[in-house]
C-alpha cells in the first residue's frame, strides 16, 4: 500500500517547476536533460510573450516557458540542474507546490522517485 507516514507528501503532490528561455532550442534540450536524468516525469514547453523592465526600459519579448513536473522529493535537485544547465546568467526558477489527480501524481513518482 501507499500509506503516508508522519511528514510524507500526500498521494496527490506534484511540484512544478518553471522557467523561461528565449529560443526552442534551448527549451528541447533543457526539457530532454530534465526527463533524461529523471529528474521530472514531464516536460512541458509552450510559447508565451512577456512584458518587463530591464535596465530602465520596457522590454515585450517572445519566450518559452517550461512546466516540469516532479515529485517533492525531486524538486530541489530538478531546480539546480536547470539553474546550472539554463542559458542565463540569472534564471527565472519558480518552484510551485500542486495537488493533482492520485494516478497522475503517482506516474510522476514512479518516473522520477522509483525510476
Amino acid at each position: 500500500g501507499m500509506g503516508v507516514q508522519p511528514g510524507e507528501a500526500a498521494d496527490g503532490a506534484l511540484v512544478i517547476v518553471t522557467t523561461t528561455v528565449a529560443d526552442e532550442a534551448d527549451a528541447e534540450r533543457l526539457s530532454a536533460l530534465l526527463v533524461e536524468r529523471r529528474l521530472a516525469a514531464c516536460v512541458q514547453r509552450s510559447a508565451m510573450r512577456s512584458t518587463y523592465r530591464w535596465e530602465g526600459c520596457l522590454e515585450d519579448a517572445r519566450e518559452w516557458r517550461l512546466d516540469a513536473k516532479t515529485a517533492p522529493e525531486r524538486a530541489e535537485a530538478c531546480a539546480v540542474a536547470l539553474a546550472e544547465a539554463h542559458p542565463y546568467d540569472v534564471p527565472e526558477v519558480v518552484t510551485l507546490r500542486a495537488e493533482a489527480s492520485k494516478g497522475y501524481a503517482a506516474w510522476v513518482r514512479a518516473e522520477t522517485v522509483e525510476g
